[in-house]
């Protein structure tokens, strides 16, 4: 059997910068040992699969290791797809997902996700966290999903150098680190290597952390970041109450085909 494989820098002004993602269109399920199979080799942070349901799209994401709940890089990466290449001619996309339901429109050279807010509450700052990441926080909060770390200033997120194996063992899916940014209005980090991803690059899910919390301390609605991996990524943020707007560019890497068989 042969599937359609795209590779895409999400988040990414130009080629190589960014998050890339693979994508893989379906037009029915195959099966879950075998989208698993096809992300591990792709050993990219993650790879969507979509199938077309009626007029939305049902869509899955895979790390190497695992299915996870939730992936705004990979949804991204996939509305560039559809929006490019297959054909599709409405300006919004409508998505199906264990998280809910997920929205992207195009705007010009601009993809804008929109997914729900996240639910955080401040916690303890433990010893282990303090240990995996190296420098004390401000303040810890805890999500559905994440751990995020307040820090003083964009130097120190730069300087973070994180153990990995006490990261792995948080019994979360990553932890976002987070600052106000030099150069824009928050600036972030996010390890994940619990579920195969040490450091990802550009993190769309993370940012629904991100958004609630900086707009209650800004005090504004709409605001800028840059994920400050080696890869970077700036992101155009909008929050909405229960719901939050992530935007971006998108550039394709990659186009190819897999032979399953």
């Amino acid at each position: 059997m042969k599937l359609k494989l795209y590779q895409i820098d999400a988040f990414a002004e130009q080629l190589f910068l960014g998050n890339p993602a693979g994508v893989c269109p379906l037009r029915k399920w195959i099966p879950d040992k075998l989208m698993q199979n096809i992300a591990t080799e792709n050993n990219l942070a993650e790879t969507a699969f979509f199938v077309k349901e009626g007029n939305a799209f049902h869509i899955r994401w895979f790390t190497p290791l695992i299915e996870v709940d939730l992936c705004g890089h990979a949804t991204f990466a996939a509305s560039h797809v559809i929006f490019e290449f297959l054909n599709y001619k409405e300006n919004s996309i409508h998505f199906i997902s264990r998280s809910g339901d997920l929205f992207v429109r195009k705007e010009g050279e601009y993809l804008i996700l929109n997914f729900p807010a996240d639910k955080i509450s401040k916690v303890e700052i433990t010893a282990s966290l303090i240990e995996g990441i190296g420098i004390a926080p401000l303040e810890a909060y805890k999500g559905i999903s994440d751990y995020m770390l307040i820090y003083k200033n964009q130097e120190q997120i730069e300087k973070i150098n994180p153990d990995f194996k006490i990261l792995s063992q948080t019994g979360t899916r990553g932890i976002i680190v987070t600052s106000r940014g030099n150069e824009c209005d928050f600036v972030s980090r996010f390890f994940a290597p619990g579920v195969g991803v040490d450091e990802d690059p550009v993190t769309g899910s993370a940012h629904t952390t991100l958004i609630p919390y900086w707009q209650k301390v800004l005090g504004k609605n709409e605001m800028t970041a840059m994920q400050l991996s080696k890869r970077k990524g700036n992101l155009k943020c909008k929050y909405l109450g229960e719901r939050v707007e992530i935007g971006g560019k998108a550039k394709t890497y990659l186009i190819g085909e897999i032979e399953t068989e």
